[in-house]
């Protein structure tokens, strides 16, 4: 199990989709943030409104990413990049975990 040290967690949780992908904000000493989420079976759509690494921590996701026209399956230890202000899909058949860094 990796653990992430010295930060601050909301305790308020992001929920969406009628509580099928829940995260949690951490706080860092310098300033900076990031999600660790949860997600359960099915397919979901997201926007961005900043850059992101989307570092999958267990499970695994296919994605849709921007301007893709096939899905790509990204397993756990394994990530993807995406760009502020875009639009992107993944579905997932088992309960996956996922690392959201902004950039």
């Amino acid at each position: 199990m990796s653990v992430i040290s010295q930060v601050d967690v909301a305790t308020q949780a992001n929920v969406y989709f009628d509580g099928k992908v829940i995260s949690r904000t951490i706080h860092f000493t310098d300033g900076s943030h990031q999600t660790l989420g949860v997600v359960l079976p099915g397919e979901y759509d997201f926007d961005t409104t900043q850059a992101e690494v989307m570092n999958i921590t267990s499970g695994q996701f296919e994605v849709l990413l921007p301007q893709a026209t096939e899905w790509t399956t990204v397993a756990a230890g394994n990530l993807f990049e995406l760009d502020a202000n875009v639009n992107f899909k993944i579905r997932t058949s088992e309960v996956s975990e996922y690392r959201c860094q902004y950039k």
